[in-house]
Order: C-alpha cells, then structure tokens, then sequence
C-alpha cells in the first residue's frame, strides 16, 4: 500500500519538475541542467485493452524539463502537491491526442503550454494495439503557434492523427471520458441533451449516435414536410373558394363573348360578299376583251409580207454599212500606223536632246564641286586661325576650382543657417506647447483642490468636517497639523477620524541602508520615498513607521526574477508594477517564506496638489516667454543670412557658367575643323572626266540619227495604203443610199395600213385597263376578307370550315367558312343582323377580363398544387417510414442501456446510504432533439429526489454524483481509458472514503478499461488493490539529480536500516 508524500518546503527557484521511468533501475534518456520531480511507480499486471495509454513523454513542457510516464493498465492514481505538476501529465494527453487547446480550460493557444523560456516544445502518448503500438508525437512551435505531427516517427497532419484517434474510440473532448481539473464544473452544468450525447459517444455503440443524428434531421424535415402540406392545403381551399365566387362572372363574360364572336363572323362575312359581286362584274368584262383582241390579230397578221420586205432591204443596208465600217477601221489603222511611227521619229528627237541635257548637267556639277572645294578651304583657315587666337587665352580652371569651392563653402553655410533656423522653429513650436501646457497645468492646479475636498467630503465625511474644523481651529495647536488631518480629535461635534503623531527627529532624508546602484542589476529602479512628495511630517512619519525609504521599487525584470531577488537580497518589502512582495523567516525551519498581493487600483491619492509646484510653473511660465523672445530675434537674424548666401550664390554660380563656357569654345573649334577637313576630302574624291563624257554623248547621236532616217521611209508607204483604202470606201456610200430610197418607199405602204391595228389595239387596251382595275379590286376584297379572317396569303381555312371552293380571277382557290353558309348572303341583311348582336353585346356591362384570365390561372395553379401536394404526402409518408425503422433500431438499444446505467448508479448511491438513478427523459416522444438523460439525487432521507444541477446541490454532492455516474459507465464503457482531475476536493472525507472504495473495485476488475485519477491529497488508512498503479509526484529544493536516482539502491539501504535498529 502507498500513501501520499507530505507537502514540501517552498521550492528553490532553480528547481524544475522531472518524472522517472516505471523501472526503478532504468536511467533517464539524457542528462538535464536541473533537478526534477519524480514519479516512482508501483507496478501493476493486467493486459492493456485496445487503444489504453502505455507511455506519456514530455520535454519543455508547462512545468517539466523532461518526463516520462508509464502508467498501469487498469486504476492509475496521480498523487502530487498543487502546483507539482499533475495536471500537466492531463494537458499532455488531451493535447497529444490531438485534443483542441480550449477544452483544457486553461489557454486557447498550443503555444502557451510550452515551458517559459523554451522555444519549442513536445508531447509523445504511446497508445496500445494488438497489431503494434501507435506512437504520437505533436512538437509544438511557440513562435508560430504551429504543431508538427509524427506517427511512429514519421510526419503526419493533424487530420490523420484525428483519425487513427477516432479509430481506437479516444474523445478528449468527451466529459464522460476526459474531465480535467477546470471542466469539473461544467459537467454538473450539462444539458440533459449534452449528457445523453455524450453517453452516446462514450459507451453506445458506434451507430447509436448516429441513427440518433439521423432521426433529428428526419424528425426535422418531417415537421418541414408537415408545416409545408398544411400550408399548401390551406392556400388550395382558399384558390378553390375564391374561384366559386367568381364563377357566375365567368359565365357571363362567356355568354357575352358568344355575341361578339357572332358579330366577328358578321364582320368576316361581309367582305366576301363585297368581293363575290366584283368578280362577278370582272368575269363581264374579261369577255369583251378577249373579242377585241382577236380582231388585232387578224390585222397583224395582214401586214406580214411588207414587213418580211422590209427587213430584207434592211439586211442589205445593213451589209453595206459592215462594209463600210470595214474600210474606215483599214483606214484607221493605217492612219495610227502613221502616227505611231511620227512618235517613234519624235522620241528619237527628244532622246538626243536628253543627252545634250545630261551632258550640261555634269558640266555645271563639276563646276559647282570646285566653287564649294574652295569654299570649305577657306572656311578651315579661318577656324585654324580662330583656334590660335583662342589658345592664347589663360588657362581659366584654377579660376573655375576657385568659384566652386566657394559655392561648396556657401552652400555648408546655407544648410547649417537652415538647419539652425530648423531648430529653432521646433524649440519655439517646443516652447509654445511647455507653454500652453503649464497654463492648462495652472488652471487643472487652480480646480484640483475643490475636487480633493469634493473628493474627501463624499468619502469620509468626518475627516472632512474635521478639515474644515482644522482650517478654523489651527491656534489651538502648538505644532503643525498636515491636512487631511491624522490625529484622533474630539471636540463637541463627537467627530472620530485616525491620526498619528510625526516623530520628533525627521526621518525623512534618511539614507537607505543599501545603495540603489546594488539593486539595479535585479530591475530596480527607485525606493518608494521617492516616488511621492508629501510635507516633511508626514514623510518622516512614513519612514519611521513603513520604512519606506527601505523598499525598493522593480520593473518587469524583477518580477520575472522574483525567486532570485528574494534568495539573494534579502529584501523584506518588495514592489513592482503590478505586485506588492512580503519576504519573512520561518522561526522554526528558517526558510525563506514569500507572499505576493496585487495592488489595488489608486483610490484617495489620485488628486493631489502641491503650492509650491504651482510658484515653480508660474516662474517656468515666465522663463519660457523669455526664451520665446530670443528665439524669435534669433530666427529673424538667421532669416537675414539666409537671404544674403543666397543672393551670393547666385552671383558665383553665373560666373562659373560664364568661365565653363569659355573653356569649352576651344573643343568645340576642334570639332569644326574635324569635320570641314573630313568634307573637303569627300569633295575632292568626288572628281569627274568631262572629255570622256563628251565624246560618249556624240557617239549615242549618231546613233539616234540612223534610226530617224529609216523610219522616214516606212512613214512614206504607209501614206500610199490609206489614200487607196479612201477611194474604195467612197463607192460603197453610193450604194448604202440607193437601197435606203427603197426601204422608205415600203415603210409609208406599212403605215397605212397600221393606222386601223392601232385603233383596235387601243380599244383593247381600255378593255385591259377596266380588267385590270376590276382584277385589283378583287384583290383588295381578298386580301381585307383574309386579313378579317386571319388568313395569310396562302393560307387555307381547315376543311371542317369550308363548303365552296370557288374560282377567283388571280388564279388562287379561296375558301369561305362553314358557319357562312347560315349567314345572310346580302349586304343589308349582314348589317342589319350586326345591329342587332351589337345591342344585345352591350347589354353585358361590368364584366373585367382581369378576372377571366385569373380564374384560368387559378384552376391551372389548384392542378399544379394538387399534384404537388400529392407528391409531398408521398415523401412525408416515406419519411415516417424511415424515422419508425430507425427510432425502432436506436431507441430500444438506448433504453436498455440507460437501465444498465441507472442500475449500476442506484446500487452505488444505495452503498453510501443515499439514493440516486438516471432515466431517459423527454417531453415529448417525437421530438428526438429533445431527449436527454436525467440524473436525479438524494443525499438526505428527509428529502425527495432532485435534479442534479449547478444550483440545487452542493459542491461536493455534485462531485460525488458526477463520479458516480463516470463509474457506472466505467463497466459499460467501450472507450480504452477515462481521466478524472481532482474531482475529490469538494468531498466529505466520508463520501471521499466511499467514493474512493467504489473506484478501486471498479477500475481494478478484470477486462475493464484504463482509469486515471488525479488527486492532490488522500485519507489515511484507504482500500488499496495490487492491479492499481499509484505515481508519486515530487517537487522541493532537496531533490536528486535525476542520474543520482536509483530505487534499488534506496531498498537496500532501508533494509540495513531496518535491520541495524534491534541492536541500537
């Protein structure tokens, strides 16, 4: 049997945190600068069950440099002074299994569970698996706030590692599995909703949680379905009823559309009438027509021979006049033969002439090269000459060197004037703010004291009367009294307020035992006297009494290095920003013991006011005017300078521009003859051999001149051609006329006897024309009446409408409609009968189409609902269908299991004398969302059952019931381990006996799942089984080194202790 270590003494600064291996003889992995606590193990046997813990490493992690932890497979208890480091080991598990960093309770960030200091942090949990265990590392990044996975040494990604988890059943972030030290609480505070859920996950089996999930959503779209039949039942009936009312209306506006449809058919008849009786008249006329133009053919005929005669004397002048054509195109082509070879003779000419030209074109060119040869030498003596003249000038750099260093020694002092007068605009912008500040200062000094006394008046109201009687009474007095008032006074008002008396010698210039310049390698800064004022009396007072020139005031540094400060100073008193420091001597051990308490918000001394500070502004007030006018005379002398370099500046650099541009007339010379030269050698190259020339230019006219000659000839025989060719087109003239006399002769007989064809013609065309006018009015009906009947141009009516098909004179068949043949078939008596359906149309007033098409629409939605609706029942009955097979496979399994754990929750309450179950709760039966395990408690037979909630019990009930129905689930559990974190410490010690028996029994039986309880504290003389696993957690200044550690050595010397004792 173990039993828990005794508190320590404070721990040494340089102490960290360490755990052993399970093997009392095994070494630590690798040497660490620092002491550890350690975990010594009380082995246990027993097989592990599919997912438990076998190992738990951790480096630079929250409190540990380095820990390893074996823990048993059955109940591991996890003994250790607060603060040593249990819940760590917790933290460990839940984040190395991939748990969110927010279900700890304690950050939200990865980061901050690395050790302070460390950069980078790790976590590693052995899982147990038949096939081979499962190694989880997670390394943790504190600067990026980053993990790195690894399973079995190899990277991963949190997703996978989620996984494998989820395989093996572990949920960290299940209370019913995993409930560390800050989630104590929020398990009495679970929902009956939350809790079932959790059951669920815990010990149902795998698709208990789901076929519950799948009821919800079934459930959900049910009551969807429902909602969504009802409302389209309801809007049906309303489109139904509405569509009754308007019936009757319906009714009428169709009887009224009868009317006006019989009235559409008068209207439609009536053209077709109008168009019958004009075919009528055109089929009259067409016949006269046709017996006029018989007549016309017979005398056309008539004429035939003189016009056969005709044509013939035609097809003779004809011939005659191609002959004719014939000579003239002869003539003209020898007549442009002839001119062709006058241009040639003319080209020739101009030829020679362009020669002559050529060669006076090169004449004057080389004439004009020698004029511009004689040009470009002169222009090259006269720059050579300019150049000599210029090298004689003095050599002008030393003087160009000189100017520049003047303009350098004027610009450095431009920019110190500038930067001077820089400066001294930002000292008096400077100034004007000290002095705007001390006048608001003045002011706030001139309302501080109301405020105070407002202050003081609402606070204490007796120390304020007594200030008030103070400031009336001070000859009473023989020594100063320092408001507000310290003494006790009483007078006749009955006033009672706290006072003291300052001490006789002054206290208050009294040298600090230890200089400051000692503390300030620990981040001190000051002692405290002289952070305040206060008058003379009262900061002796405060020395003598507080000792207060004795305390030292630290920054940051000093907090982060409080346990150093406190070992090597010594100090009895301490203060940083935040925290107040009070180091004692323990009379009995002689240890060092610190406490630290954080100050409290500035309450009384927040207003505070100071006379002679007020004297010291009002004097700086002055001083800082004084100032303000001798930067103003400066700033107006330095403006002067300014302007004065700068009006200098510009006069050197005018005449530096001057003396460049002198040095620089030299070189440009230099290029000028350059180029002249390089001109004048082009110009000389460039010669030309004028009697060569010459003599090419008279040898090509000679040329020329040969050619003229021949084609003088050929011009000669072609004018013989063309004078023969005249005469032979003379004679043909003569004949043309001859047989044209005859033709004319026979034109005047034709004439004669057109005269009567032309009147006939034009009697038959009149005829034609009234045809015509008769035929396009007919057309004109027929394309009204199909326009009337919404026909198109070569549209049909459909047969069950046509009774005739009669001919039409444009050749196309028309069709009338059936309903005609019961109409009128006149003119009057189709417009009397349209009166008359006119009137009775108009009889039916009132009526709004609107209401017709809506009546439509309505009918066409009511049968488009009506099938929706339909199909809507149809999946809402499929849906109920589904939720009775699926409440049928999840709710049975459900109840048996609640039973099971009311059972096993009954049982341990009736052992401790008390009463308790668990059923499963729900108002109603069918809203699956709603069912919830209820835990109901009694702790006191005077009373009844109650809920368990965070009001109604104590905090030491809700623990016990909370570790009562973990325990219940332990049996039933199919998840590998279960962490509970110092659910104890609210307990009585007689239901933390009994809770801690039920424990023991439970988690130590065979084929259970591994258990992990963390404790602080234990009772005496507790039941202890030999499959537990107790680790011990240590923490204290006196610890080993973990390489000095060695169990079987500590054995061995008890047992020669042990045995040495009956011989003293």
């Amino acid at each position: 049997m173990a039993t828990p270590s005794k508190k320590t003494s404070t721990t040494s600064p340089q102490a960290s945190k360490r755990a052993l291996p399970r093997d009392p003889s095994s070494e630590v992995p690798s040497k660490r600068k620092n002491p550890a606590p350690q975990l010594p193990l009380v082995q246990s046997s027993g097989p592990f069950v599919e997912g438990s813990i076998v190992r738990i490493s951790m480096e630079n992690f929250l409190t540990y440099d380095i820990c390893e932890v074996s823990p048993g497979p059955h109940l591991n208890m996890i003994i250790g002074a607060n603060g040593t480091g249990k819940s760590s080991i917790v933290c460990a598990i839940c984040l190395g299994l991939a748990g969110k960093p927010a279900f700890m309770g304690r950050a939200d960030k990865v980061g901050f569970f690395v050790k302070r200091g460390c950069s980078r942090g790790m976590v590693e949990i052995e899982l147990f698996r038949a096939s081979g265990n499962l190694v989880i590392t997670r390394e943790i990044d504190v600067a990026k706030n980053q993990s790195f996975w690894f399973i079995n040494k190899k990277s991963t990604t949190q997703k996978v590692v989620e996984e494998q988890v989820a395989a093996l059943n572990i949920q960290v972030g299940n209370l019913c599995q995993f409930l560390p030290q800050d989630k104590v609480g929020e398990f009495a505070k679970l929902s009956k909703i939350e809790l079932l859920e959790a059951t669920e996950k815990s010990i149902g089996p795998p698709e208990m949680h789901r076929y519950h999930c799948e009821l919800k959503n079934f459930r959900e779209k049910e009551k969807q379905l429902e909602t969504s039949c009802k409302e389209k039942t309801e809007y049906l009936q309303k489109m139904v009823q509405r569509n009754e009312r308007y019936k009757q209306d319906v009714e009428r506006f169709y009887e009224r559309k009868r009317h006006l449809d019989l009235i559409e058919m008068l209207e439609a008849k009536r053209p077709w009438v109008e168009y019958e009786n004009v075919r009528q008249e055109y089929e009259e006329v067409k016949l006269v027509r046709d017996r006029v133009k018989e007549e016309v053919r017979k005398l056309k005929e008539g004429q035939i021979p003189i016009t056969r005669r005709i044509e013939e004397m035609e097809n003779e002048r004809h011939n005659l006049e191609a002959r004719i054509k014939e000579k003239a195109t002869d003539i003209k082509e020898a007549s442009q033969k002839c001119k062709q070879k006058q241009d040639v003779i003319e080209r020739k000419d101009k030829h020679i002439e362009e020669i002559q030209q050529a060669l006076t074109v090169k004449q004057n060119e080389e004439l004009d090269r020698q004029r511009r040869i004689s040009n470009t030498r002169k222009m090259i003596e006269d720059l050579q000459n300019e150049l000599k003249t210029t090298e004689n000038c003095e050599n002008l750099q030393p003087q160009i060197d000189a100017i520049t260093n003047d303009l350098r020694r004027i610009q450095d002092e431009k920019a110190l004037c500038e930067g001077e007068i820089i400066d001294k605009r930002r000292e008096r912008e400077t100034l004007e703010k000290e002095k705007k500040s001390v006048d608001d200062h003045i002011v706030r000094f001139d309302n501080l004291m109301n405020q105070k006394e407002d202050k003081l008046r609402q606070r204490f109201r007796d120390t304020y009367d007594a200030v008030l009687w103070l400031r009336s009474n001070r000859d009473k007095f023989k020594q100063r009294v320092c408001e507000p008032i310290m003494l006790t006074v009483r007078d006749n008002k009955k006033l009672r307020v706290n006072a003291v008396i300052a001490p006789k010698s002054s206290y208050a210039d009294k040298a600090p035992s230890r200089s400051l310049n000692e503390l300030k390698q620990y981040g001190f800064f000051s002692y405290l006297r002289e952070l305040f004022d206060a008058p003379d009396p009262v900061m002796s007072y405060l020395c003598c009494q507080y000792h207060i020139h004795e305390v030292p005031v630290g920054t940051e540094k000093t907090r982060e290095r409080i346990e150093r400060v406190i070992q090597e100073t010594r100090l009895k008193q301490i203060y940083t920003a935040e925290e107040k420091y009070v180091v004692k001597t323990s009379f009995y051990s002689n240890k060092i013991i610190s406490s630290n308490t954080s100050l409290k918000v500035a309450q009384f001394l927040t207003v505070t006011v100071d006379l002679e500070q007020r004297r010291h502004l009002e004097e700086q007030l002055k001083e800082i005017s004084r100032k303000l006018q001798a930067v103003d005379s400066r700033l107006i002398a330095l403006r002067e300078t300014s302007k004065h370099l700068e009006h200098k500046d510009n006069e050197l650099r005018q005449k530096k521009k001057e003396l460049l541009e002198r040095k620089t007339k030299k070189r440009q010379l230099e290029q000028k003859i350059s180029s002249k030269l390089g001109s004048l050698k082009l110009m000389e190259q460039d010669t030309c051999n004028l009697e060569e020339e010459e003599r090419k230019a008279s040898t090509k006219i000679k040329e020329i001149n040969v050619q003229k000659a021949k084609l003088v000839t050929e011009l000669t025989n072609l004018i013989k051609i063309c004078t023969s060719l005249h005469i032979q087109k003379v004679d043909l003239i003569l004949q043309n006329t001859t047989v044209i006399s005859e033709k004319n002769k026979l034109e005047s007989d034709y004439m004669a006897a057109s005269s009567q064809l032309r009147l006939t013609e034009q009697h038959f065309i009149e005829l034609d024309e009234n045809r015509q006018r008769l035929l396009q009015k007919c057309k004109e009906l027929m394309k009204r009446a199909r326009q009337v009947c919404n026909l198109g141009a070569e549209q049909t009516l459909p047969q069950e409408y046509q009774t005739q098909v009669p001919t039409i004179p444009n050749g196309h068949n028309s069709s009338l409609p059936m309903v005609f043949q019961d109409l009128p078939n006149t003119l009057d008596e189709i417009d009397a009968l349209l009166t008359e359906e006119r009137s009775r149309a108009s009889c039916f007033t009132g009526l709004n189409p609107t209401i017709v098409q809506e009546y439509t629409k309505r009918e066409e939605e009511i049968e488009q609902l009506t099938e929706e609706l339909k199909g809507k029942k149809v999946e809402l009955d499929q849906y109920r269908e589904n939720i009775s097979q699926v409440k049928e496979r999840w709710l049975n399994p459900l109840k048996e299991l609640v039973e099971k754990i009311n059972e096993k929750f009954s049982n341990f309450f009736s052992s401790m004398q008390c009463a308790g179950e668990v059923d499963l709760h729900t108002e109603n039966e069918e809203d699956y969302d709603k069912y919830g395990i209820r835990i109901r408690v009694k702790f006191r037979s005077s009373t009844q059952l109650h809920e368990l909630t965070p009001h109604h019990q104590s905090g030491g009930e809700r623990s016990v019931s909370t570790m009562l129905y973990l325990m219940a689930l332990q049996e039933l559990n199919r998840c590998p381990f279960r962490v509970v974190d110092e659910i104890n410490q609210g307990m009585d010690p007689i239901n933390e006996r009994r809770v801690f028996e039920m424990v023991v029994n439970t988690a130590c039986k065979e084929n259970t799942s591994q258990y992990f309880f963390i404790t602080p504290k234990l009772l005496q003389n507790l039941p202890y089984s030999e499959k537990m696993t107790v680790l011990f957690v240590y923490n204290g200044p006196h610890m080993l080194e973990p390489n000095r550690w060695n169990l079987k050595a500590f054995q061995r010397r008890r047992r020669r202790i042990t045995f040495t004792q009956p011989s003293q």
